[in-house]
């Protein structure tokens, strides 16, 4: 609700696909300065205490984006400002968040678990846009920052009610030695990495969804209201694909899994830059959001199998730069495209890339394509047939 609701806003303030793709740098910006030094922090400290103070933080700029439209203070400049400083702590609640869930879940319902995680939060995305829709048509902006200022009240209750308390054994030190293991446990891990650069260069190209607003109003003429279902059609697609990844085994061979599912977003994203209809374009988000949330659980579990619990704070920090540094900057590059060639064609290109970007990594990187999760639960790279061959000599 509250992410419709500024994009809405920031495009009544200025208009333009530029000032609208900027929102994009603003966001990914903190992500880039602090996530490293946000990972660390995740591996040093109790997760569960460090999320309490990060959602405060969200609480409270979510109540400084009430009060300052209330009292006529708001402009680009604050929606920019707090959009920082929303972006600082998302630096440190997203490693943090992603290094508790493996402690909470047995190894081998991993997958299920973030799939079910997915689903709840793609739920949300569900509920929320069209309900903003509504409240921007009927009752304006301030309530809708207060209801997700209130929000945050449920995430913190269901904190502290939570039992897990921090592992024993040795933890991080917080230093800059400490940041630069996670970068060097990156290096030494070719699949990990893999799915990095897979992830944001797919997500830089297909980045779009700030461009919304004037799909919603100058191409397919459907206003706020029409907005808000525009901004829930994804995740409706990818609450579908996250319930049949809770349910079912993911496939064995996840490698495949992952590069098949980004060029299929690639492919629905394209749909939707050149779709001229409201149904057909609801249908090409959807399915995008499906396709999205099968290659981001599988993508969840390569990196939470093959990472030790030690790292695991410093690996989603940096993880964290590829994948919202990707759609963010993306949206920026979206935004610069669409003023010079128009938000269809900005659109359109960028999912024939992705999919490129997916053909791209499958050429070169032939361990992504062969790897593969046993049923134990033990994963490994299937070796090739030359390999084959001379293991049987």
């Amino acid at each position: 609700m509250q992410h419709v609701a500024v994009v809405w806003q920031l495009y009544l303030f200025t208009r333009s696909p530029l000032s609208l793709g900027l929102l994009g740098f603003f966001r990914v910006a903190p992500v880039v300065l602090f996530a490293l030094g946000g990972g660390v922090i995740a591996d040093a400290f109790d997760r569960r205490k460090l999320m309490l103070v990060s959602q405060t933080v969200l609480a409270l700029v979510s109540l400084a984006f009430a009060v300052t439209t209330a009292l006529g203070w708001a402009s680009a400049y604050s929606i920019y400002a707090l959009t920082f400083l929303a972006g600082a702590a998302v630096a440190v609640d997203n490693p943090t968040r992603q290094a508790l869930v493996p402690l909470l879940v047995p190894r081998k319902h991993l997958s299920n678990a973030l799939s079910l995680s997915t689903l709840a939060w793609q739920l949300g995305s569900i509920l929320g846009p069209p309900i903003a829709g509504w409240m921007l048509a009927t009752t304006g902006m301030v309530p809708i920052y207060l209801v997700d200022a209130g929000s945050f009240l449920a995430v913190i209750a269901a904190l502290l009610a939570m039992k897990h308390r921090a592992p024993r054994g040795a933890t991080a030190r917080v230093t800059f030695r400490s940041a630069l293991e996670g970068l060097a446990f990156i290096r030494r891990s070719p699949l990990i990495l893999s799915t990095m650069l897979l992830d944001f260069f797919a997500t830089f190209f297909g980045g779009s969804m700030l461009l919304m607003p004037i799909f919603a109003d100058q191409i397919l003429h459907v206003g706020a209201r029409g907005l808000g279902f525009l901004y829930s059609a994804q995740p409706i697609g990818a609450a579908i694909g996250a319930a049949a990844l809770s349910l079912f085994p993911i496939p064995r061979r996840q490698g495949r899994a992952i590069l098949f599912a980004v060029a299929s977003y690639g492919v629905a994203i394209a749909v939707f830059g050149v779709s001229p209809y409201l149904w057909l374009s609801l249908g090409a988000l959807a399915w995008s959001g499906a396709s999205d949330a099968i290659s981001v659980v599988v993508r969840v579990t390569l990196r939470q199998m093959l990472t030790p619990d030690e790292l695991r704070g410093r690996m989603t920090s940096v993880n964290m730069m590829f994948f919202m540094g990707g759609p963010q900057l993306g949206e920026v590059e979206a935004g610069a495209v669409a003023k010079a060639f128009g938000a269809r064609f900005s659109v359109a290109s960028g999912g024939i890339l992705c999919v490129a970007t997916a053909a791209l990594v499958a050429l070169i990187s032939p361990s992504m394509r062969r790897y593969t999760v046993l049923p134990g639960g033990e994963s490994r790279v299937e070796p090739t047939l030359e390999e084959q061959r001379t293991a049987s000599v």
